[in-house]
């Protein structure tokens, strides 16, 4: 069964709420221990240890609002300083993706705008992140030839476009020729998704199809789509993010960002 995604109109969604999830999209960059808290108080502090490249967390739910974020490399004491900190404004209604992008040397954040409008029940809607370095530039097609995206450049996003509904045999290609990686799939009908490219640890690439939102969802997840033709087994975000988002759908929501560059201390 694909994962539940978030349906807009679904009451799950409380007036004043949006939804943030994070994701570590740097090939190169080490894991991290990610501290938030609001700074009206909406939110109790919450630290999550070792996010690591390829992690990308479920939609938590959170109140509208300011919170600050810190950050640590993986395993630092608490008490000590933060290499990065930012804030984070979360807007009534509002859908982002906040994602660490680029190499270690010029690390950076960007906050992706997830359009989780539907498209028609006969349609489905696709972007591509890319976040393999060793594809700087690939091609995105389905096995019968037709293009998804073409040129996508390392830590870019494409426009979500639609396709036709059903089984996919989805085709990641570095531009001017290389290995290809194809990721069997099914898009649902009326559903959203993104794409991510990552590195494989083969020296390959690895595409990884996630849920935006999905007409028959009721609950913010955004989690990897699994099954019904998908070929991943799983999520590789921490138990730490996992819960989270259970804490989010349950107990009020949380947030968490990379932020600008990082730094060795």
């Amino acid at each position: 069964m694909v994962a539940a995604g978030i349906l807009l109109a679904s009451p799950a969604r409380a007036a004043g709420d949006g939804y943030v999830r994070l994701a570590h999209l740097s090939p190169d960059t080490p894991a991290v221990d990610v501290y938030l808290k609001s700074t009206t108080g909406a939110v109790k502090p919450q630290t999550f240890k070792g996010v690591a490249y390829g992690a990308m967390s479920a939609y938590l739910r959170l109140p509208t609002g300011n919170y600050q974020v810190a950050m640590r490399k993986a395993g630092a004491a608490a008490s000590t300083k933060p290499v990065l900190t930012t804030d984070v404004d979360v807007a009534d209604g509002g859908a982002y993706t906040v994602a660490g992008v680029g190499r270690f040397a010029d690390l950076g954040l960007r906050v992706l705008q997830d359009d989780l409008r539907l498209p028609d029940a006969g349609k489905s809607k696709i972007r591509i992140i890319q976040a393999s370095v060793k594809a700087p530039v690939l091609d995105v097609a389905g096995q019968n030839g037709n293009k998804i995206a073409e040129g996508v450049a390392f830590a870019t996003t494409t426009d979500y476009r639609e396709l036709n509904p059903g089984k996919w045999s989805v085709q990641v290609v570095p531009t001017g020729g290389g290995r290809t990686s194809v990721l069997p799939c099914t898009l649902g009908a009326g559903s959203v998704y993104s794409l991510i490219v990552l590195d494989d640890k083969d020296g390959g690439l690895k595409p990884e199809l996630h849920v935006d939102a999905e007409r028959q969802g009721a609950v913010p997840l955004g989690g990897v789509a699994t099954g019904g033709g998908g070929s991943q087994s799983g999520s590789r975000v921490p138990m730490a993010l996992l819960l989270a988002g259970l804490a989010a759908i349950f107990g009020g929501g949380l947030v968490m960002v990379l932020r600008r560059r990082l730094r060795a201390t």
